[in-house]
This record gives C-alpha cells, sequence and structure tokens, in this order.
C-alpha cells in the first residue's frame, strides 16, 4: 500500500506545497505545541495557522521504504494506538458492565423488574446512547483536527458547543421516555411490562443528560491523547455502581427504583469526574466558558447529526436482529441463543470502540499537523492488527464452539442451538474488529454525511431485507436472517475500505486545516471567557 501511495505522490521531498503544516508532531502534547510555535498557550489563536506558512509536508513522516523501516513505523504506531485505544476500551467496558450489572441487581427482584429494566436499558437508553455518542463524534473531527493543527486554545469551545446541542438533544428525547408505556403498548408489548419498563425508562431520565455532558468530555480528552484519567474515573464509577445498587436494592430495598438511582448515580459520577478534570486540569484547551460557543452553531449541528446518523444506524441495525428473530418458530430458543452471542460480541466490540476512537484521533491530528503520510501509516497498521485479533476471536469461537455457551445456559437444546450458529459470531467478531476502525478512520477525516449514505444503503436497503428473505421465506431461521445482516455488514466494510483507498490523503489534509480555519476562528476573541 504504501509503495502505491509514494508511487501516486511526489515524496516529501519534492511535494507541491499544498497543505499549513504544524511545526510541531502530533503526538507532541498541548504544551510544547505551543513552546514550539514561539509563544505561551494564550497567543496560539491570535496568529495566521502555523505563522501563515505553507507548508512542503517536510515535518510528514518519512517514506517506508525497507522492511525495518516498515516495522519500526509499525511498532511506534502500535503503540501510539494502543496507548489510546487501551483506556478508552477501559472506559467503555465499565460503562458497559455499569448496564449489565444494574441488570443483574434487578434480574433477583423478579422476571417483572428484569424485564421491565432490560426494555427500558436495551431500547430507550440504548436509543439515547447511540444518538448521543454520534452527536458527540462530531468533536472527534473538530478537536482532534484543531489539536493537530496547534489551535488549542478552540477545543474548549468546540467542547462548549457540543455539550448546548447534546442538552438540547437530551431536551428533545425525554418525551419519548415521559411516554414510554404508550409506545410500547403501541408495539404490542404486554400490559404490565409496559407500565414497568415506562416506570423504570422515568427512573433513568437523569442519565441520558449525564451521557451528554459525558460523551462531549470524552470526545474533548481523547482528542488529546488524555485518556488514562477518564478510564480510573469510568472503572471507580462501576464500583461506585455496584456498592449503590447493594445498598439501595437490598439494604434499604428500594427494589427497581433503587436499581435506576444506583445508574443514574454512576453515569453522573463519569460526568461530573470528567467535568472537574478539564476545568481543573486541561488549562491549555480550556479557557473558561465563551460567547464563542455560541457563533456558527449551526455548521456544527449539521456534523453532529450527520455523525449522529451515521452511529445510530450502525448500532440498531444489529439490534434489529431481536426483533426480527422473535416471530420465528420456538422464537424462545432462537431470540436466547442469539442473545448469548451477541453478548460476547459485545464485549469484544468494547475493544474495538476503544480503538475506533485510537484511529478517529490518529487520523484527525494527523491531518491537523499537515501529516497526510503518518495518518495514512495509522490507517493501514490499525486495521492490519484489528484483522488479525478478530481472526483470533474466530478461532477461539469455533475451536470452543459446543461447550462457550455454558458459561451462560445449562439447557442442552440452547447450548447445542449456540453452537449451531457459532460459524456466524466467528464471522461476525471478523467483521467487527474491521468496521468500528474504518469507521473511526472516517470520523477522523469528517467523512460522517457520506458514511451515513454508505450505512443507509448497505444496513437497512440491502442486509435488513436479504436477512428477512433469507430467515423466512428460505426458512433458514435465525441463521439466515443473521446472514443476510452479515452480507450488509460486509459490502459496508468493502466499501468504506475502497474509500480509504481512493482518499487522496494531502487534500484531506488541507480540508483540515481549511475547517479549523473556518470553525477555529483567528482572533483572541474568539475564546475569550464570558466572565473576566
Amino acid at each position: 500500500m504504501q509503495g502505491r501511495r509514494d508511487g501516486q505522490r511526489a515524496d516529501a521531498d519534492t511535494d507541491t506545497p499544498r497543505t499549513p503544516c504544524c511545526i510541531a508532531s502530533a503526538s507532541t502534547g498541548g504544551a510544547g505545541r505551543t513552546a514550539a510555535m514561539g509563544g505561551d498557550a494564550s497567543t496560539i489563536e491570535g496568529a495566521p495557522l502555523l505563522g501563515g506558512r505553507q507548508a512542503s509536508h517536510e515535518h510528514d513522516t518519512p517514506p517506508v521504504r525497507t522492511a525495518g523501516d516498515a516495522a519500526r513505523m509499525v511498532w511506534d504506531e502500535s503503540k501510539r494506538l494502543w496507548g489510546i485505544g487501551l483506556p478508552i476500551a477501559v472506559g467503555m467496558l465499565s460503562m458497559y458492565a455499569i448496564s449489565s450489572i444494574t441488570q443483574m441487581f434487578i434480574g433477583h427482584l423478579g422476571n417483572l423488574p428484569l424485564a421491565a429494566a432490560s426494555i427500558g436499558l436495551s431500547v430507550f437508553s440504548t436509543f439515547a446512547l447511540g444518538f448521543l455518542l454520534g452527536m458527540g463524534s462530531a468533536l472527534e473531527t473538530l478537536c482532534g483536527q484543531a489539536f493537530g493543527a496547534g489551535q488549542v486554545a478552540m477545543l474548549g469551545v468546540y467542547l462548549q458547543r457540543s455539550w448546548l446541542i447534546l442538552v438540547a438533544a437530551c431536551v428533545i428525547m425525554t418525551p419519548l421516555f415521559v411516554f414510554a408505556e404508550p409506545l410500547l403498548l403501541l408495539l404490542g408489548q404486554d400490559a404490565d411490562v409496559a407500565r414497568e419498563a415506562a416506570r423504570f425508562s422515568i427512573y433513568i431520565i437523569p442519565s441520558i443528560y449525564a451521557m451528554a455532558i459525558n460523551f462531549g468530555a470524552s470526545k474533548f480528552l481523547q482528542a488529546q491523547s488524555k485518556v488514562t484519567v477518564p478510564a480510573y474515573i469510568g472503572f471507580g464509577a462501576l464500583l461506585i455502581n455496584v456498592l449503590l445498587n447493594y445498598l439501595f436494592v437490598y439494604v434499604l430495598g428500594w427494589g427497581l427504583p433503587g436499581a435506576a438511582a444506583a445508574y443514574d448515580v454512576a453515569h453522573w459520577v463519569i460526568a461530573l469526574g470528567q467535568m472537574a478534570y478539564i476545568i481543573g486540569w486541561c488549562k491549555d484547551g480550556w479557557r473558561g466558558w465563551s460567547a464563542a460557543a455560541f457563533r456558527d452553531i449551526w455548521a456544527f449541528v449539521r456534523l453532529s447529526f450527520e455523525s449522529a446518523v451515521m452511529l445510530c444506524l450502525e448500532i440498531w441495525y444489529m439490534s434489529t436482529i431481536t426483533v426480527l428473530t422473535g416471530d420465528l418458530e420456538d422464537a424462545q430458543i432462537a431470540v436466547d441463543s442469539l442473545g448469548i452471542c451477541m453478548n460476547i460480541n459485545g464485549w469484544e466490540g468494547m475493544i474495538f470502540i476503544g480503538l475506533n476512537a485510537a484511529i478517529s484521533v490518529r487520523v484527525s491530528n494527523e491531518l491537523g499537523s499537515g501529516r497526510p503520510r503518518a495518518a495514512w501509516n495509522a490507517v493501514m497498521v490499525v486495521v492490519g492488527e484489528a484483522l488479525l485479533i478478530g481472526i483470533v476471536c474466530m478461532a477461539l469461537i469455533l475451536i470452543f464452539r459446543d461447550s462457550f455457551s455454558i458459561i451462560f445456559t445449562s439447557d442442552a437444546t440452547l447450548q447445542r442451538a449456540v453452537a449451531k450458529i457459532a460459524g456466524l459470531l466467528g464471522l461476525t467478531m471478523v467483521l467487527n474488529s474491521v468496521q468500528p476502525v474504518v469507521s473511526g478512520v472516517a470520523v477522523g477525516g469528517g467523512w460522517q454525511g457520506l458514511v451515513a449514505y454508505i450505512n443507509l444503503g448497505c444496513y437497512y436497503i440491502f442486509g435488513l431485507p436479504l436477512g428477512y428473505l433469507l430467515g423466512y421465506k428460505f426458512n433458514f431461521g435465525v441463521g439466515g436472517i443473521w446472514s443476510g445482516m452479515l452480507c450488509g455488514v460486509t459490502l459496508q466494510t468493502i466499501i468504506l475500505l475502497v474509500v480509504i483507498w481512493r482518499r487522496d490523503w494531502k487534500s484531506e489534509a488541507a480540508q483540515a486545516s481549511s475547517r479549523v480555519q473556518k470553525w477555529g476562528g483567528k482572533g483572541t476573541d474568539e475564546v475569550k471567557p464570558l466572565l473576566q
């Protein structure tokens, strides 16, 4: 790949000057960038981007010419990627576990409370999580590219804009939680379950506002590779969730409301912990509350909405497979076997969410720094490593296909049903290793709108109807539904890989610079605090 890229375009020493280039590399911290630019942090935004000097990509990473160069590049890039990705994965696993542990405690209250919590968390909370996480992903593009370009002071302004938009989105989504009961009854849900699920959904409304704060803050920190402290905060919130569930549910006997309260508190611990870290220890990026947050907000809304649509189409797609299997013959076995497989796939997916965020940070930082070759190297390394991990996971599933379901069930019939579709689980793990990282590349490059259209076509126009036909018309059951939907994921992944391969990365670096200049402002007035 590298040879093809270098053959298509001149090497760094003969490049035509096209792109502003940061004097400091993307891996340097905010203070290092400031010093390299010849001033303190307060003067960054006042200067033209990188002193107004056009770059010749002289600061880009050198071309890979030998096997030794390739080995060093892979090793260095792997350290950067995993240094960012692992702490993010820990934080995401903690959030995933908060939901799982809440359901575990509720499960001991009875079948009705468990069904209510399952619907509240898997339908309403997941809907909000997907939309808010997608809206927050706009910050991955803007903060990452601004940080790479040395416009560190604008990160706080972007964060405040994102918080305004995310909180507004929460206000819009709140009626969905308030009127959950009639919505569930309209969908044919049992009246008792609908009533309890609606009650639980109202209890967890505070958590979605915490998610709005959390997702914006996490993207702000990820863009600067400040990921270790948020991981500790997430793990601490998980421990608090366990303790509060025990206290509220068992000791105080609050039941379902107590579990919901523990869930809400855990999410607010994450949100407030990250806010405190940003305001207290991220002075380069956070200059206080600024009126600049209200400027150019509609362009920001558009990118946020594109990001939300892109991610929601991905998250909701695999969720629909559970709905489709509900009408199959012997639906309980079909749904339960699929649930076991999706549970395992979900835990593996947390690793690749970390890599998704890591590659988004790497690509946006390098493009913002005017280093297209470094961005391309990061893409090659992360795709290769993700594919390798996915293949290893698939091999483990196939080796233990007849026994891994024992962890979840002692029913022999269900174990055989899981073993029957284990091959599809293995293939899903391979696809879900590559697909999130190529989506992360798209977010880092700011291509959310394009990917949203690709997702819509591949998932809902191609994959979903194909799964329905295979499952119901050709009587392949849950395996047919899953196979058809995997075809949609495969097509989407192939198209994204082709898009990434054919991109002119020097042009992407130029567009990143233009985006930073357009939305980043040109003077210190942009980031003056509201209160002097």
